[in-house]
């Protein structure tokens, strides 16, 4: 049964990701949804971690893997359930988490040059 799950959760992941019949993710949503299902506690406001949670952004994993991780996780991090965040919530996230830009380069920084 859990390997079925599995397998329908990377489905919907592939489906997210190329467009198949499937939603729509928008970053603005997703950074509304992001802090309202109280991410931004354990991985901070842009997803940069923090001692309780781990680095999402920038470069977050890949969808399919974030998706399972995310739905089935028995690890510090509680399990979220399709009824708890939504596809369209947790895609969201995913797109707000892409969306957060890369830091600087620190050799474009003059005072960390000299």
């Amino acid at each position: 049964m859990r390997c079925a799950r599995f397998v329908a959760l990377i489905a919907l992941a592939a489906g997210l990701v190329t467009g198949g019949g499937a939603l729509a993710a928008s970053a603005e949503k997703g950074r509304t949804a992001y802090i309202r299902h109280g991410c931004w506690q354990c991985h901070g406001f842009e997803g940069q971690g923090a001692s309780s949670g781990a680095k999402l952004a920038p470069n977050p994993i890949a969808i399919e893997a974030f998706t399972a991780f995310v739905r089935t996780t028995a690890g510090r991090m509680p399990p979220y359930s399709e009824a708890i965040l939504s596809n369209e919530d947790l895609a969201d996230i995913y797109a707000y988490l892409q969306s957060v830009p890369k830091p600087a380069d620190a050799k474009s920084i003059p005072v960390l040059n000299q």
